[in-house]
């Protein structure tokens, strides 16, 4: 399972403030959300000038390379891959020239239809740079300029041939446009601070910079940021309904953000208790997975009375296991990431909390950790429901082959991990704990009902999304 990416836009009211450096601490704050490369793009009245690279955020801007980006507007964008592997030619910001101008865009998201839309381009006589869904809207937005020279125009018309889901910033030579897609998978928020107006996938960027969160951008918005704030609502989004993921409140999204006016700390809490009010054990103590599951044990710890300790300790140098390439170096980085202290284990009845089961495998490996470390026997809770299907919306969950509750019931699952009880927390549960109802989900991975229609051919749409 891949991450998806992060994005941040800022314009800045004051002229002779360069915004780079704000950007820059915005994705820091986003890093979780893409850790393959990072980039900025700036735009300084004449002309726009962007550095990226291969990396996290402080290995690609270590240098200086932030002096270099001068300009009072501008994007960011931390990436990980799902359509378009992971090269430097694919990163982001992207930015292509036309008769008037030059335009950068930075996207979160997946176009399902990409591949469609790219030959129809490529038949117009475009040239790709890059093998990813990002750059095609990219030319896209750049062709319907050059026809209307009205940008709020321009991104209403391409909005309609893409399927998927996609939070875009968009520099236009001097100016910022945000856009939401109108099903609201992938989140977007607005913030302010003296002059600055900023945007960014988690209101966690906001609190880097001092700038306080105004609210959630609307599925459907088209922002353009100036000294003002000017809207515009997508046609298409008065017919289209709202499906907003998940799995941001459940794993993604850091817990201290605010995702659609969901607490996503409150909301883990919630699960930890639901957790607890649907599947209650006689354990020693609740431990958590660290560091998604953190917020879900201590919730469980409340609702249940049982103490709460730590038994794994997480090498924070180490980035999620599912960016490991390979399989094999999955379950090997589990051991790097997370290390037994075995004087918490040894003997105990532990509950083990972790936020969600994809493959099975790197719990496998874990629940040998703790066994190893001399655990009596682990009762594993798990805040997600079962993951039955493939996402196609930017959570490069590969085929349903990989899920292994698409092919093993949890009597199985639970031999195979080799835990003494295993309880995942309902979908009834789960919508009760986020706080939307469920035509305001997207919950196609755990009951196979997608919001936007689905690639014609899947095996090769699967095929060149890693």
């Amino acid at each position: 399972m891949r991450d998806k990416c992060g994005i941040v836009g800022i314009y800045s009211s004051d002229q002779s403030r360069d915004v780079a450096t704000p950007i820059y601490y915005g994705l820091f704050a986003l890093q979780h959300r893409g850790q393959e490369a990072a980039g900025i793009s700036a735009h300084n009245g004449k002309e726009i000038s962007t550095y990226k690279g291969m990396g996290l955020v402080c290995d690609v801007f270590n240098n200086g390379e932030i002096e270099g980006l001068e300009g009072n507007v501008g994007i960011g964008h931390v990436r990980y891959s799902t359509t378009g592997k992971s090269k430097l030619k694919n990163t982001q910001p992207f930015t292509s020239e036309f008769q008037d101008g030059r335009i950068a865009i930075a996207h979160n998201g997946d176009i399902i239809n990409s591949m469609e839309l790219r030959q129809d381009l490529v038949d117009k006589g475009h040239e790709f740079k890059s093998t990813t869904d990002s750059e095609v809207i990219s030319h896209m937005l750049s062709s319907e300029y050059a026809k209307s020279m009205n940008m709020i125009k321009s991104i209403e018309n391409v909005a309609e041939k893409l399927i998927g889901s996609y939070s875009l910033v968009v520099l236009l030579n001097h100016e910022l446009y945000v856009v939401r897609d109108p099903v609201g998978i992938k989140p977007m928020a607005l913030g302010e601070k003296n002059g600055l107006k900023m945007v960014a996938s988690e209101s966690v960027a906001f609190d880097v910079v001092g700038a306080d969160y105004i609210r959630d951008v609307e599925p459907g918005e088209i922002l353009l940021l100036n000294e003002k704030i000017y809207s515009h609502k997508m046609k298409i989004a008065e017919s289209t309904p709202r499906a907003h993921c998940m799995f941001e409140y459940v794993y993604f999204a850091r817990p201290d953000s605010i995702l659609d006016g969901k607490n996503v700390y409150n909301v883990r809490l919630n699960i930890g208790r639901e957790l607890h009010r649907e599947f209650p054990v006689d354990a020693d103590v609740v431990m958590p997975v660290p560091d998604s599951a953190i917020t879900a044990a201590i919730g469980y710890s409340r609702a249940s009375g049982l103490p709460y300790g730590e038994g794994l300790i997480k090498n924070r140098y180490i980035g999620r296991t599912f960016i490991m390439p390979t399989q094999e170096e999955r379950e090997m980085s589990v051991k790097l990431k997370m290390n037994p202290i075995k004087s918490e284990l040894e003997g105990k009845s532990i509950v083990l909390v972790d936020d969600s089961i994809v493959r099975g495998t790197t719990s496998k490996a874990l629940i040998d950790v703790l066994k190893e470390a001399g655990v009596k026997e682990v009762h594993l809770r798990v805040g997600c429901p079962p993951i039955i299907s493939p996402c196609y919306y930017g959570i490069a969950m590969a085929s349903k082959k990989e899920l292994v509750a698409a092919n093993n019931s949890v009597k199985e699952i639970r031999k195979s991990l080799g835990v003494a009880s295993l309880g995942y927390l309902s979908i009834d549960s789960l919508k009760k704990c986020i706080g939307l109802d469920e035509e305001k989900l997207c919950m196609g991975c755990l009951n196979g009902k997608y919001p936007t229609e689905l690639p014609k051919n899947l095996k090769e749409y699967e095929s060149c999304r890693c």
